[in-house]
């Protein structure tokens, strides 16, 4: 086989590796999910069309597939409708098979029809990228192979595995399973690390579901969204305009009465809230399952115990699978204060999901879980009550 036009070092070849697939991502950060999937972001179409041609070349992914099974995930997430969750398929499947889960769910016509909408579909779509996907991964076979010779087979193929991998995979996998949680979404969803970039800033996962239509995937000063920085530049060059972003939620300490403001606050940021009210309990609902001694009484583990209670208090039993679930119910049987907490829980989450009430009657609805949460008994609930009214 002739040699490439390029000759370079091992590490020089590495670095091309790590730029290739790099530009990869952030185009699937981006292009298909905060500009098409969740349109936080518009792009000029000089950047539209380069990242739809590297996409073709390096993935052969579509447009409107790769948009509707992401928009359907969030639409039927955790459910047994939901693409790609671990909690329905299991952490190895979504892991190292996550693409015969999207293949699966590409087949399925209502799924596109459904979700797949508002997409680019003009000529070059419908007669290249959509029509003839596989022409674009073979025709980068040839350049890497024309640029870099024999390696150049290889540079290819990790090109090839890396979405598959790391988006279809870590992303959907571990990003529903494992890491740390700063907002209480009604899902799974996971922050893996707070550094996104070996995927874009999309580790920031647990950040999007919370927030899924922001363009800016960091919600922490520490939280590196490098697909952000990338968002930026292009505006700054005019490629790019930022429709939405999270907004900031707002704390004053002397702020002792509920209003309109305190209203708005929880409801926009539903999710900060439920999280810091999960975390104020915490370390009472530790103590009562030792004191109750719950969990030797479930046959439990008191790790496993607290977790399902936890998650309860985040997510709501609705949403926890079955084995959790029914420990949480258990629990909450055995113990009137962590039955008191959840039912206050309960009634929090009533309020934002009267959200389109009058705003009178929302005060009024939130003024009256605040005395019930002072008079209910139990220490935390009284302090995290006097911190509520300080949002807004």
């Amino acid at each position: 086989m002739l040699p490439g036009l390029i000759e370079l070092p091992w590490w020089g070849y590495v670095l091309v590796i790590l730029a290739l697939t790099h530009v990869t991502i952030v185009s699937v950060t981006i292009y298909l999910h905060r500009h098409q999937a969740h349109h936080a972001l518009d792009l000029h179409p000089l950047a539209s069309h380069f990242f739809r041609a590297w996409l073709w070349l390096t993935t052969g992914l579509i447009t409107r597939e790769w948009v509707a099974i992401h928009r359907k995930h969030h639409a039927k997430c955790e459910t047994p409708d939901d693409p790609h969750s671990p909690q329905v398929y299991g952490i190895n499947k979504v892991l190292f098979d996550g693409v015969d889960l999207y293949r699966r769910e590409a087949a399925v016509t209502d799924t596109l029809e459904r979700y797949g909408r508002g997409v680019p579909n003009d000529a070059l779509e419908r007669h290249l990228y959509a029509r003839h996907s596989g022409l674009g991964v073979a025709l980068m076979l040839m350049i890497d192979l024309i640029l870099f010779g024999p390696i150049g087979i290889t540079i290819w193929a990790v090109q090839m595995v890396w979405v598959p991998f790391f988006a279809a995979g870590v992303i959907n996998g571990i990003g529903h399973y494992w890491g740390y949680r700063r907002f209480a979404s009604n899902d799974a969803s996971r922050n893996i690390v707070p550094w996104g970039i070996l995927i874009g800033g999309e580790e920031l996962h647990n950040n999007h579901h919370a927030y899924a239509t922001s363009a800016k995937l960091s919600n922490e000063w520490w939280e590196l969204d490098i697909g952000w920085l990338y968002i930026r530049l292009l505006e700054a060059l005019g490629l790019a305009r930022v429709r939405r972003v999270a907004p900031r939620m707002r704390f004053d300490p002397t702020k002792r009465h509920c209003d309109a403001d305190t209203v708005q606050a929880i409801v926009t940021h539903r999710y900060a809230v439920l999280a810091r009210f999960a975390r104020s309990l915490r370390s009472t609902a530790r103590q009562e399952i030792r004191q109750r001694q719950l969990a030797a009484a479930l046959g439990l583990r008191e790790k496993r115990t607290l977790r399902a209670v936890q998650n309860g208090l985040q997510r709501g039993a609705e949403n926890l699978p079955e084995t959790e679930r029914v420990i949480l119910e258990q629990a909450l049987k055995a113990s009137p204060l962590l039955s008191t907490a959840y039912a206050m829980r309960q009634e929090l989450v009533a309020v934002w999901d009267r959200s389109s009430a009058p705003r009178e009657q929302l005060i009024k609805q939130l003024e009256s879980w605040l005395q019930q949460a002072e008079t209910s008994g139990v220490i935390a609930l009284q302090q995290f009550s006097r911190k509520l009214c300080g949002f807004g």
